[in-house]
């Protein structure tokens, strides 16, 4: 399958499945670094004697942000376009809804499902494309996270 649709053509795929990304994971290291740009050096996520010992988990855990984060990463691939090829871009619009489910230990891998939600036309020729999208952990009955994301997908140049 494609990573790559037209916005115009899409209407037959609301409530399907559009992408999967690769697995992925999160060291230690980057759990660290996320903790340090963010200022939350909370030890359950950064301190791996700590959530041993301490710690419900066993585990570090990435941030419950960090895993948000990661989105654009894991939707990096997919891409959506007008079909007549004019000039434009791609903006993070928000979200309607963030649930953070389970938590996902240091190094597990874990992956995007993408399923498409809504497609609105505005007036300007832009559309806003709400997406479902899942992230599940190998091995794991229950998902990490379950985040409505709105995207915008505009054939305007950006205003300087």
């Amino acid at each position: 399958m494609s990573n790559e649709f037209e916005v115009e053509t899409l209407q037959s795929r609301i409530g399907r499945e559009i992408y999967v990304s690769q697995w992925t994971s999160v060291t230690q290291a980057e759990i660290d670094e996320f903790g340090k740009v963010t200022r939350d050096l909370d030890p359950i996520h950064v301190d791996p004697a700590f959530a041993r010992t301490e710690g419900p988990f066993g585990t570090t855990i990435l941030f419950g942000f960090q895993i948000l984060s990661m989105l654009s990463h894991l939707c990096q691939p997919l891409r959506f376009q007008h079909g007549t090829g004019a000039v434009g871009y791609d903006l993070n619009y928000g979200f309607n809804r963030i649930r953070f489910i389970t938590p996902i230990p240091v190094d597990a891998s874990f992956r995007n499902r993408v399923v498409l939600k809504k497609i609105e036309r505005r007036k300007s020729g832009d559309y806003l494309l709400t997406t479902t999208n899942t992230i599940e952990l190998e091995n794991a009955t229950r998902p990490a996270l379950i985040a409505e994301w709105i995207g915008l997908v505009s054939r305007q140049r950006p205003e300087n």
